[in-house]
Parts: structure tokens; C-alpha cells; sequence
């Protein structure tokens, strides 16, 4: 399928458009949150999900209308967002990675709202200090975090990865933070540090050993939001850590685009309630 014939199947709505671009796609929750945004506020937006494999990206935006204004963009195209936009926000080239392409008179900008969004996500959850966090993870993800981890005072991260030789290009963006140190160590056994666990890997992946670590921090961030809870945040809130979801990360990011694509405020409540109750209804 073309990119001409991909952007077809997007079903047209009564004003501008955006979309969400990834591979998978059907499972996100993005179209829910932004249409939410445009009811709540009376726009004639339209908001969808496009199936656009690794290394297509270039070639559907390209092929995009003027009536196209912004895209969310998800795994695997935040690094081909970052290469493919005419300007690149200093926070999207700080995490190697975009997952907001705006239209603008000169092509696309790029930018990254994981970073401020899981900034307003932890500190909606927790107000307290933060000078050092343990990520469980090594992706596009954790790099957003870690990042927004240190714009809240955390001057050490720790890494725990699975395959630490896989976590080089994420813990070069973190280290490119002037101040942060950042150290990688494998995923099975390893101490947790910090204030704050953040945990970007699979829920089968949550072992009893990691939910034991990880029972002396402060906050538990849990950014996977389907299935729900996950072990680790089942624990966290039985033990009663402050929690902080991948729900949250995702409304506070989208409140962000929504604002950029629209040049409306991102109405939270609404997108966060309509992303509930999409969650309850899977």
C-alpha cells in the first residue's frame, strides 16, 4: 500500500486534520483523547490513527494536504520524525526522538512532549524531591523520562536494562543533560536508586524481585496503561506509593499537542475522563 492510498483510508472529517502515525497503531488511545478535546471545546477537527510502517514516514507526510495541521508519532517513527522535520526543538534533538510533527509555513516541526509531559504527570502525583530515579527500560520512552527526571533536580539516573549493550543510544541522550550521570546495569538483581522507579518494560517482564526493589521509592511510575494495573503498580498501590500512570503520561503529552495543533488549551479533564473510560470499556 502507498502512502497516497494510506492517507485515503483516513476518513475525512469537517475541518482540519491530525492524526497518530505508528506501526501497531489500532491499539492507541490517542484518537480518544484529542476527539474528546475537539467536543469539549466545539472544534471541527478531525483526529485518527494511520498504520505507517518503520521507514515510511517521509513518504505519508509528504503526501499529506494542507488541511493536514499536526501529527502524534509513536513507536517506530520518532527518530525518522526527528530527521524528516525542517526544525527540530531543542528537547526533541536533547532525546534523540519526536512525537509531535506540526505543520508550519516552512514544512514541519519537530518536538517532543513526552519530556514536559511526564514532568506535569509526576509532579500532578508528587511534590517531594528528586535527585535520583531508577528506570527499568532503555528506550525511546526512558530517554523522555530520564530526561524529565533530571528537569525535576535528579542529578543521578540508573538504567536497568535487559540487554544493557542495547542501552548505549539511550543513556548518551541522558548523559547529554549537562550534570546527570547516568549509569547502565542489567536488568536482573540490580539495586534501584533514587526517589523514583519508572518502569518502561512489559508487564510480564515485572518480576517479584523487581516489585520487591522497588518498594523503597517514594513514586512509581508505571507507563504502560493497558493492561491495567500491572504488577508493579498493583504493588505500588497496595503498599501506598505515590503512583503516577502511563495514562497520565499520555493525557498531560496530548494536552500539549493539542495545544499545538489547534492553538486551543488541551482541556485535561475531558481527555483524561474519556480516556477511562475507553480504558474500562477494552
Amino acid at each position: 500500500m502507498t502512502s497516497a492510498d494510506r492517507a485515503a483510508r483516513v476518513q475525512p472529517g469537517t475541518g482540519l486534520r491530525c492524526a497518530v502515525l505508528g506501526d501497531p497503531i489500532a491499539h492507541s488511545l490517542s484518537p480518544v483523547l484529542h476527539r474528546a478535546g475537539y467536543d469539549a471545546l466545539g472544534l471541527g477537527f478531525a483526529y485518527d490513527a494511520v498504520q505507517v510502517p518503520a521507514g515510511g514516514l517521509a513518504s505519508f507526510v509528504g503526501s499529506l494536504g494542507e488541511e493536514w495541521r499536526g501529527l502524534s508519532v509513536t513507536a517506530p517513527l520518532k527518530r525518522e520524525a526527528l530527521d524528516f522535520a525542517t526544525l527540530v526543538t531543542d528537547r526533541a534533538e536533547l532525546a534523540g526522538g519526536a512525537n509531535t510533527l506540526v505543520r508550519t509555513e516552512d514544512g514541519w516541526s519537530a518536538d517532543n512532549t513526552d519530556l514536559p509531559g511526564a514532568v506535569a504527570a509526576i509532579r500532578e502525583r508528587y511534590d517531594g524531591p528528586v535527585a535520583s530515579a531508577t528506570i527499568l527500560g532503555a528506550g525511546a520512552t526512558a530517554a523522555s523520562v530520564g530526561l524529565a527526571l533530571a528537569e525535576l533536580g535528579a542529578h543521578t539516573i540508573r538504567l536497568l536494562a535487559r540487554d544493557p549493550s542495547r542501552a548505549r543510544e539511550t543513556a548518551a541522550a541522558l548523559a547529554r543533560h549537562p550534570g546527570l550521570e547516568v549509569d547502565v546495569v542489567a536488568l536482573d538483581g540490580a539495586a534501584m536508586v533514587g526517589e523514583v522507579v519508572v518502569s518502561t518494560v512489559p508487564a510480564d517482564a515485572q518480576s517479584d524481585q523487581l516489585l520487591a526493589a522497588a518498594s523503597q521509592a517514594a513514586v512509581v511510575f508505571e507507563v504502560v496503561y493497558d493492561p491495567w494495573p500491572t504488577p508493579l503498580a498493583a504493588a505500588a498501590m497496595e503498599r501506598g506509593q505515590a503512583l503516577v500512570s502511563g495514562l497520565d503520561l499520555l493525557v498531560h503529552q496530548a494536552v500539549l499537542q493539542f495545544a499545538m495543533f489547534t492553538g486551543h488549551n488541551g482541556p485535561l479533564g475531558a481527555m483524561r475522563s474519556a480516556g477511562l473510560r475507553a480504558l474500562a470499556d477494552r
